[in-house]
């Protein structure tokens, strides 16, 4: 980082220190403008923009005073979705100090690696996790304590220590453009999960994109529904509702309860959710769509996933025009394409099947070869982008910085094309390729291909090794509702449609697909459970 009054060589220009507004400014802004408007809604609970700012000063003053957090110090939050967390993760930004949410369904172990692989010296966990506070004290020697959401052993209450410090008035720390505000763990999907650093600067630019680019419109009267974590995409959506001054909505029970969030929907006339393709897939074909009104919803962002085009058109139908895609990784915070919804069409002849939309305002995407070459339009590359959405890097891990970089582009490790007018297209993760017979097999295009069965609900394709052809594919299907299905079937289906060397050598139909925290299926968790079960051999033996 440059020296404050540096000299630009470039340009002999005195630059100072890159000062930006910190993210907390946002909830200060709301609070003073908005005040007694409802801000967080949880059950029968709502707190107000004014009693929402007080909660997370009062916080914000017990971390520093009580347990002497730092700017810069990160502050480790284990919870399912709950007022509190909503309220550390604003705490943290007004302090200057580091935000790091888990999955709360991570085990103790692989939390403790989180709590020690960022340095975390403050831990807030929910009270029905003390095999995780335990777990992180032991293993990471730079925790100091614990504050308990409800009431545990393992440390002071959130709430009581609201109320202690209550009425205190904490300024928002003075922050630069790369200071750190959040480690956004990626899935580990390979090897162990890595710390992303997002910066406030950064996070500035995403909110601005996000509400240009994905939800245009939003505002105070807007409301949203969360029904994801909020560790994860979830929290960067609730943060842009906090810029824009919209009204957050939490699901009442730690379980997603489908009529429950339709019930959510029409009562307080919800305009906008973040989800991924999974769950609004279930969302769709559950019959609680046709109980309740959903009219109020004007923007559905869906991403994590690519959504198939069967169900892109079950969602068109039951809900309109109204769901959004984008593509992102944690790396890029989400901002790499966009598919609006004027850009969702029913008709597959004015629909661009298969896209997942065009860059986002300011970013820009690029298909490259293995050494780093542009490829042409219509070429299978690695999908490679650059812009200010871009993280500041992986914290503590150079060797993964060093691969994740080339040439000032970050390598997303997802593979795709893109056309003439600049549509990107999917093919899949590099590491879910495989290669039969000499040729590449991507397995989205055959999963797309096996779900416009109507009996099939739910695809996934993995390659698995084979003495002859060196890799084939194995294809796990989940039966729609009251279906039947019949891999020999499925089989003569796809035969017509796939050259030979794409065609599946096994079908497995199993009861449901196993998925992540996040509603995800996962190309790991499918070679897990085949494992599981002795069926990963092409010949299942």
């Amino acid at each position: 980082m440059s020296p404050n009054n540096a000299i630009d060589p470039a340009g002999g220009v005195a630059r100072q220190s890159r000062r930006v507004s910190n993210l907390a400014h946002f909830l200060t802004k709301a609070a003073r403008r908005l005040k007694e408007r409802p801000a967080l809604v949880w059950g029968d609970k709502s707190w107000s923009w004014s009693e929402l700012d007080d909660r997370v000063s009062a916080i914000a003053a017990a971390m520093t005073e009580r347990f002497s957090v730092e700017k810069g110090d990160r502050v480790l939050v284990q919870s399912q979705n709950c007022n509190q967390m909503f309220e550390t993760m604003f705490a943290c930004f007004r302090i200057g100090a580091v935000y790091v949410p888990t999955n709360f369904r991570q085990t103790p172990d692989e939390v403790a690696y989180l709590a020690s692989a960022s340095g975390a010296k403050l831990m807030i966990c929910n009270a029905a996790f003390p095999k995780h506070a335990s777990a992180c004290r032991e293993a990471s020697p730079a925790l100091s304590a614990v504050i308990a959401i409800g009431e545990a052993d393992f440390g002071p209450s959130f709430d009581a220590l609201v109320d202690e410090f209550s009425g205190r008035t904490v300024p928002n720390a003075a922050v630069d453009h790369d200071d750190p505000c959040w480690f956004f763990f990626t899935s580990g999907t390979t090897g162990r999960p890595k710390a992303s650093v997002l910066t406030h600067g950064h996070m500035a630019f995403v909110i601005v994109n996000h509400l240009f680019d994905l939800m245009p419109g939003t505002g105070p009267h807007s409301v949203s529904l969360v029904v994801a974590p909020l560790s994860h995409g979830a929290g960067v959506h609730q943060l842009i509702q906090v810029a824009a001054g919209a009204t957050t909505l939490l699901m009442p029970g730690e379980r997603f309860d489908i009529p429950a969030a339709f019930e959510l929907i029409e009562r307080w006339k919800v305009t906008n959710m973040f989800t991924v393709p999974t769950i609004l897939k279930m969302m769709v074909e559950h019959e609680a769509i046709e109980r309740y009104d959903h009219s109020s919803l004007t923007h559905i962002i869906y991403a994590g996933a690519p959504m198939y085009r069967a169900d892109q058109k079950r969602a068109l139908d039951k809900l309109g025009s109204v769901i959004v895609q984008y593509f992102g990784l944690g790396e890029v915070t989400g901002a790499i394409t966009v598919l609006p919804a004027s850009e969702h069409q029913i008709d597959d002849e004015r629909h661009r099947i298969g896209t997942c939309g065009f860059e986002r305002t300011g970013m820009e995407v690029e298909i490259q070869d293995e050494t780093g070459k542009a490829l042409a339009s219509g070429e299978t590359g690695e999908i490679c982008v650059i812009g200010p959405a871009v993280f500041a890097g992986y914290y503590d891990n150079p060797e993964a910085n060093a691969k994740a970089f080339r040439n000032g582009w970050f390598r997303t490790g997802d593979l795709g094309h893109m056309d003439a007018e600049g549509y990107l297209y999917i093919t899949g993760r590099a590491s879910d390729m495989y290669i039969s017979g000499g040729s590449n097999v991507y397995p989205r295009e055959i999963e797309e291909k096996i779900l416009t069965h109507p009996a099939i609900s739910e695809a996934a394709i993995v390659g698995v090794p084979d003495p002859v052809w060196g890799e084939v594919g194995i294809a796990v299907v989940v039966a729609a509702n009251g279906q039947s299905v019949d891999p020999a079937e499925i089989a003569a289906f796809l035969e017509p449609k796939l050259s030979r060397y794409k065609l599946p050598k096994r079908i497995l139909v199993w009861d449901e697909m196993p998925k992540s925290a996040y509603g995800k299926i996962t190309k790991k968790m499918i070679r897990e459970e085949l494992e599981r079960r002795g069926e990963l051999s092409p010949a299942g033996q």
